[in-house]
């Protein structure tokens, strides 16, 4: 499960460096793709096919179901973090999610996020009241 949120820096080849408590977990492969709110999810390899045969069993007659596919895998990217747990991140995902070189790597479960810094910010400010807001009837059986 991935907890947290990390400050790493991108550096000057569009590579991170994964926070050491991912680090387990993805370094056998992960994928990276277009989250949704301008982000990058961050899949580890196995979890990243349990995602894809979830979206198989979508109806192919659904309009919306295939634009989020289309979307959510065109843009996919596998790798494979080196020795020093760096990864590369795609131009095309760079730009997509708006990265600049301070980022916020969070963790959401059954996977992680990767923003930019200060996307994240003004994201979590925004969302806090929400947060405190938000009663049984969004999340039954969690409070």
């Amino acid at each position: 499960m991935f907890l947290g949120t990390h400050s790493p820096r991108l550096d000057e080849k569009g590579r991170l460096i994964l926070p050491a408590k991912f680090r387990d977990e993805l370094s056998d492969g992960l994928v990276l793709t277009r989250g949704q709110e301008r982000c990058i999810y961050v899949f580890s390899q196995r979890e990243f096919e349990k995602v894809h045969e979830q979206m198989r069993e979508a109806p192919i007659s659904s309009r919306q179901a295939r634009d989020y596919i289309r979307v959510f895998l065109s843009g996919a990217s596998d790798e494979v973090p080196d020795k020093q747990g760096r990864v590369t991140i795609p131009p095309a995902l760079r730009t997509y999610a708006g990265l600049d070189r301070e980022l916020a790597v969070i963790g959401a479960g059954s996977r992680a996020e990767i923003w930019d810094a200060g996307a994240w910010n003004a994201y979590l400010e925004e969302k806090e009241t929400a947060f405190s807001e938000t009663d049984e009837d969004a999340l039954p059986g969690i409070f």
